[in-house]
């Protein structure tokens, strides 16, 4: 059975591309084995901010123009680059070359954003099996001309909300998106040898991962719930204390189930009491899991459970959020480079997808709702992070 998401955007063209949803195929394993990206819903539980557990979430649309300088022969010279939606979809859909970037007076040996202009090209790390958040794009073939790698896929090969926000963030440099895939593993664990930039991949602010990564403006906010059985007579999060819950490996919703979760800045309260925890690689092994009576519970995003219902499997989601998720785009600590500038202007950039609606617009694309508004009205602030 189709979900709703591929229901809704089976025939969809967007600048010439056809967005069809593809379920990854996945066998059920107990293992922490490295899964493709975070549970759509992994951390920041915003329990001292009103409304944003289980609430929607509104935000904005990408304004019509944006400023790009650039300098030539000493001379400044500032380029206006009228930026619509259906621009913004076509350079994932087209070799439509990028803006020209802002030039950097940083050195490209020392500082991240002076290397990423210097390339030419922004790396983002994605998953190519995760949709919607991330997806290939049926028959796309690679951009002529691209200054991507040829182990790096380029923006008419991929789609989705994770993809997209990473294409947009990449227009807002002035340089080429082009996409790898390593582990989830690998992402979460930093220390990624330079061989990507940036992290869009649903993974969520918490504190286990700021020792590690650097954390930017939160790009969406999705509340986590509990799914069981469709038959079972499990009715609160409280009901599953003592029982087996499964949740992905290495992600938030594993740490919350040991009690280990920590979020900056933030109170939460955690009602499953000594649950057994069992992990899986990725949330779809977990859910069909679940429906096969292994599991009792599958603590993910909501829109995962929500997929696999669709899908046929005979499962329910509890009524009361367990959390909600600030989703981030990540940048590693330990790449050599001073990484201030770059994770300044990630920032900028994504705060003015929010107001603009960009982000917004996204969302109701790929998901059918606003889960946008309440990441751009997060106040990053509050994690006491200092970017070096």
């Amino acid at each position: 059975m189709d979900s709703p998401w591929l229901t809704r955007h089976r025939r969809r063209r967007v600048g010439g591309c056809r967005r069809v949803r593809i379920e990854p195929e996945s066998s059920p394993t107990v293992a922490r084995t490295s899964r493709a990206e975070d549970p759509v819903g992994p951390t920041l539980a915003l329990a001292g901010v009103a409304g944003l557990v289980g609430a929607r979430v509104v935000s904005a649309r990408m304004g019509a123009n944006v400023g790009v300088s650039v300098h030539r022969r000493g001379r400044r010279t500032i380029v206006a680059v009228v930026l619509t939606v259906a621009a913004l979809l076509a350079a994932g859909c087209g070799a439509t070359p990028p803006p020209a970037a802002t030039t950097s007076a940083g050195d490209p040996a020392k500082d991240k954003l002076a290397q990423i202009l210097a390339r030419g090209t922004l790396v983002l790390s994605n998953s190519t099996t995760y949709p919607p958040q991330s997806m290939l794009v049926p028959g796309a073939k690679r951009a002529e001309n691209s200054k991507c790698s040829n182990n790096q896929l380029t923006a008419q090969e991929v789609t989705g909300y994770d993809v997209e926000t990473g294409k947009a963030l990449a227009k807002g440099l002035g340089v080429e998106p082009c996409f790898v895939s390593p582990p989830w593993a690998e992402v979460v664990s930093g220390s990624w040898g330079d061989r990507w930039d940036i992290a869009y991949r649903s993974g969520a602010i918490n504190s286990d991962r700021m020792t590690r990564l650097w954390m930017t403006q939160p790009y969406r906010a999705e509340p986590s719930r509990f799914f069981v059985r469709a038959d079972s007579t499990f009715s609160s999060p409280a009901d599953l204390s003592g029982k087996a819950v499964g949740a992905c490996a290495d992600c938030s919703h594993e740490l919350y189930l040991k009690g280990s979760l920590v979020l900056p800045g933030i109170t939460f309260v955690n009602d499953v009491k000594n649950p057994t925890v069992v992990t899986y690689s990725e949330e779809p092994s977990g859910l069909k899991a679940l429906a096969a009576g292994k599991i009792d519970a599958f603590l993910c995003a909501e829109q995962e459970g929500k997929a696999a219902i669709a899908s046929g499997l005979k499962l329910r989601a509890l009524d009361q959020a367990a959390f909600t998720s600030m989703l981030t785009g990540l940048v590693d600590k330990k790449s050599g480079l001073d990484d201030a500038a770059f994770v300044s202007r990630v920032d900028e950039i994504i705060s003015g997808l929010h107001k603009d609606g960009t982000l917004a617009r996204l969302s109701q694309q790929f998901y059918g709702t606003d889960y946008a508004a309440a990441a751009g009205q997060f106040d990053l602030g509050l994690i006491g992070q200092s970017v070096t």
